[in-house]
């Protein structure tokens, strides 16, 4: 009896493990010297070759200045994968993003990149916002707004707001911001709170950008962990 209990056990152990995403090799996207593997896209820059850059690296964190706005974007596409960055508003709130399945530069606004924006503005950390792709998320009205003015350009209600309030620390403090990529879903968590999950995404892969959208962030950990696709119901 005993025997056949342990085997069960380790039977059901098994099936447990094939249900969850197996991991692959972590690797930072930031090496914490220089911006290797990413590039800028500043709109301001094509007119005026002299501005500076709003992305940098100062005392081994990327730093985002916030202004002139743009967006720093990964070489390389991505998909089916943890996300996982640290980061702060070291003097005062204000606005970022990380934008997850990158791809057309300028498609809305001639400044952001059609993606997926997961928010990191101070307060609200953890919203989508909708940029020429789409997601669905659970109580769609009552969290969007009317069915009638969604929409994912112009001044259509892009934004799906998270669902917590409190998730944040202190400005200065630095935050864990936690996005999950896997199939045609999106997870979020911050400082280890689930704040988001959407799904029937539009799209599935595509590059990684960080904002300068008009407020000074610090980042001092940006790790990509891939993990393996879940088989889909037929």
């Amino acid at each position: 009896m005993k025997k056949t209990t342990t085997c069960l056990a380790l039977l059901l152990g098994v099936l447990w493990a094939c249900q969850l995403p197996a991991q692959g090799q972590s690797k930072s996207l930031f090496n914490g010297k220089d911006l290797s593997g990413w590039h800028a896209d500043v709109p301001d820059m094509d007119k005026n070759p002299n501005l500076k850059t709003p992305f940098l690296v100062r005392n081994g964190l990327l730093v985002s200045m916030g202004t002139p706005g743009g967006h720093l974007i990964t070489d390389a596409t991505y998909q089916n994968y943890r996300l996982e960055l640290e980061y702060r508003f070291a003097a005062k709130p204000g606005n970022c993003g990380a934008l997850v399945h990158a791809s057309t530069p300028r498609a809305l606004y001639d400044m952001f990149p059609k993606s997926i924006e997961v928010q990191m503005m101070h307060q609200n950390a953890g919203d989508f916002w909708c940029i020429q792709e789409d997601i669905t998320v659970p109580d769609m009205e009552k969290r969007r707004g009317p069915r009638e003015n969604w929409g994912v350009n112009g001044n259509k209600l892009r934004r799906i707001p998270n669902l917590t309030d409190g998730s944040e620390k202190p400005v200065g403090e630095w935050n864990a911001l936690t996005i999950e990529c896997l199939n045609d879903e999106v997870k979020v968590w911050v400082n280890g709170d689930f704040v988001n999950h959407g799904f029937n995404c539009t799209v599935r892969s595509g590059q990684i950008a960080l904002q300068a959208e008009g407020s000074e962030v610090e980042f001092r950990k940006v790790l990509l962990t891939p993990i393996a696709k879940l088989s889909e119901q037929p």
